[in-house]
């Protein structure tokens, strides 16, 4: 098995590669389609529950320095130290710019099958820190995208359901 260290490194450069080939948006898609076999029907069933559970998993496997907050109809995932990001900037090669889309690349259509909405806070490659809002009642989701879109820089936030802002 290839070592994780090894493994970011290498997907750094295929995201480089498939960007320059105008093909990585077409590959989040398909990563989120086999996904969905891992995770639809848990989101689907459990709703934000389910979604919490799932990163409750994932932030100690991946040993992720951050936060799952279930509130009621809000759930955030915060990270405050990406292990996949700090692994791909400290790389001579450099990192992706669209690193970082990888994770609501492969989220954000699960997500909508599941009917739950997405914010995602998209920090910046040169800071392995993000920040997502999850909701189950898409006005909410409105709600927050609209609070967060009037404090924070143009071009950070990504959300899987049409906003007017």
């Amino acid at each position: 098995m290839i070592p994780s260290d090894h493994f970011v490194r290498f997907y750094n450069e295929v995201f480089k590669f498939l960007d320059e080939k105008g093909g990585l948006q077409a590959y989040y898609e398909e990563i989120s389609r086999h996904q969905e076999l891992h995770c639809l029907e848990l989101f689907r069933s459990k709703g934000l529950r389910g979604v919490y559970e799932y990163y409750q998993k994932i932030y100690k496997e991946e040993n992720c320095q951050g936060a799952v907050i279930l509130n009621g109809h809000e759930l955030i995932l915060r990270m405050d130290r990406c292990p996949s990001l700090s692994k791909a900037l400290d790389n001579d090669a450099g990192v992706c710019l669209k690193y970082c889309l990888h994770c609501p690349g492969w989220t954000s259509g699960v997500y909508r099958k599941a009917g739950l909405h997405q914010i995602f806070d998209l920090m910046g490659v040169e800071n392995p820190r993000c920040c997502e809002w999850i909701y189950d009642d898409r006005k909410d989701a409105e709600a927050k995208y609209r609070e967060l879109a009037a404090k924070l820089p143009k071009g950070r936030l990504f959300c899987n359901f049409e906003s007017s802002l």
